[in-house]
C-alpha cells in the first residue's frame, strides 16, 4: 500500500466518524449537532448514504480504479453539505469548527489524490497503448 493510498483511506475513515459522531450528538440530544431535518431531505438518511458511499470506496480502493475515484470523489462531496464552506457562516461555528476544518481537510486529500491518481493512470494508459499494448 503506497503512502497516498493510506492517505486516502484515512481522509475517507475521518469522514466517516465525522458524520457518526455529529449524528450520534443528533440522537444523544447534545449540543452542537446537525438539525434533524433540512429543507431538501431528512438528515440521518443523507448522512447514511454518504457513509455507506465512503465505506463503498474504501472496500473498492479508493485510488485503483474508476469506481473507486467516483465513490471517493462523491463521499468527499456529499461531506461538504455538511461540513462545507457554508458552514463558516454557521451561527453555531464557534462551536463547530474543528469538524468543519478536519472535514474540509479530509476531502481535500481526497480531491487531490484521486485527481492524482486519474492523471497517472492516464499517462500510463497513454504510454500502454503507444507501445502497441506492450506495457
Amino acid at each position: 500500500m503506497t503512502q497516498n493510498e493510506r492517505q486516502t483511506l484515512a481522509a475517507l475513515s475521518t469522514l466517516i466518524l465525522l458524520q457518526l459522531i455529529m449524528l450520534s450528538s443528533l440522537y444523544a440530544g447534545i449540543s452542537p449537532h446537525p438539525p434533524a431535518a433540512t429543507p431538501f431531505f431528512g438528515i440521518a438518511p443523507f448522512v447514511g448514504g454518504s457513509v455507506a458511499i465512503a465505506v463503498a470506496a474504501i472496500i473498492v480502493k479508493p485510488l485503483a480504479s474508476k469506481c473507486g475515484h467516483s465513490l471517493s470523489i462523491l463521499a468527499a462531496l456529499t461531506t461538504l453539505v455538511s461540513f462545507g464552506p457554508q458552514k463558516y457562516l454557521d451561527a453555531q461555528f464557534a462551536l463547530i469548527w474543528p469538524a468543519v476544518i478536519l472535514g474540509q481537510c479530509a476531502a481535500l486529500v481526497i480531491f487531490v489524490h484521486v485527481v492524482n491518481a486519474a492523471r497517472q493512470k492516464g499517462e500510463t494508459d497513454q504510454v500502454a497503448k503507444a507501445c502497441g499494448g506492450l506495457v
